[in-house]
């Protein structure tokens, strides 16, 4: 099944300078973000099929805007992150059909690697609703430097009957970041941990 899309948006978020210190480079963060249709709104459905293909092609169509908007190309991201937000009429997996069956493989295809997990958030709320998109890095889950989120919202989504869905892209970790831990120049990508 193909996802209807009403809407499409794309928000990028550039980080200069930090508590009156530069943020050399600056860090940038990007987030695509569809609009759809959710066909088993008010109604359970056993087979959430439908749902879990369309992730595959979400994942693909917002990692690659993502990535555009950063104006990089995909292997120089260093984090990603998934979330989506159900409209009231309907249920939390929905969000989790969407999200996780299909939809990495297509974001780490676009961004030529991904080992680790990719973070993800997902909740029910109305129209207007913020949505937390959380980060972490593509190769290494334990690099704390870029343990962070993302904020979103579109102002007349989710009606009751659609889902917000967004992955987010950064070109870095949280800006000065001094808590320690990995280090992005110590990564092996091996296992998608260190």
């Amino acid at each position: 099944m193909t996802p209807k899309i009403r809407k499409l948006v794309t928000v990028v978020d550039e980080t200069l300078t930090e508590m009156g210190r530069a943020v050399v480079p600056p860090v940038r963060r990007a987030a695509a973000v569809a609009v759809i249709e959710n066909p088993f709104a008010g109604r359970y459905v056993e087979d959430l099929a439908p749902l879990i293909d369309m992730g595959e092609t979400l994942g693909q169509l917002l990692a690659e805007r993502a990535v555009a908007a950063l104006g990089v190309p995909g292997d120089v991201c260093e984090s990603y992150g998934k979330a989506a937000l159900v409209g009231a009429d309907g249920e939390l997996e929905h969000a989790a059909a969407l999200l996780h069956p299909k939809m990495g493989a297509p974001v780490r295809k676009t961004l030529g690697k991904g080992a680790a997990l990719i973070p993800s958030s997902k909740k029910r709320g109305g129209v207007g609703a913020e949505l937390d998109i959380p980060l972490g890095h593509k190769d290494a889950a334990f690099v704390r430097s870029h343990f962070d989120g993302m904020q979103v919202a579109v102002a007349d989504a989710p009606r009751a009957d659609e889902i917000v869905v967004a992955v987010a892209v950064t070109t870095g970790g949280r800006p000065l970041p001094r808590v320690g831990g990995l280090t992005k120049d110590q990564i092996k990508g091996e296992d998608g941990l260190r």
